[in-house]
């Protein structure tokens, strides 16, 4: 599988990274829906949430960590902010590679719309 995630790891395209580890890549999306929008992925492909397994639940536990890193680096840590995943297309995931959205920098309503 390759998707223009995959791409972005493999720095075969451009992306404007805001973190990177061994495990995790982090990146601002190029059709943000809030004023801090960032792509956190892992490394590893993994098409959408229903191809978890077990052993990938370290790895999970790996993007918040890196969110809240972000979030604390970037200064809206306090103010708050929220994370998404998406999964398959009736949960709007639009690219087969988890991702988690970090979204921040206003105010977020429940349900989002």
């Amino acid at each position: 599988m390759s998707t223009i995630f995959s791409k972005i790891i493999r720095k075969e395209i451009p992306a404007k990274i805001v973190y990177e580890d061994n495990d995790v890549l982090a990146f601002e999306d190029i059709e943000p829906q809030a004023p801090v929008h960032i792509l956190v992925i892992p490394k590893k492909e993994i098409p959408t949430l229903n191809d978890l397994t077990e052993t990938d639940a370290e790895l999970m536990g790996k993007l918040f960590l890196a969110a809240q890193k972000i979030a604390k680096e970037q200064g809206f840590a306090e103010k708050g902010y929220r994370t998404v995943f998406n999964c398959n297309e009736d949960g709007g995931q639009t690219v087969n590679h988890i991702h988690l959205h970090l979204l921040a920098g206003r105010s977020l309503t429940w349900p989002p719309g």
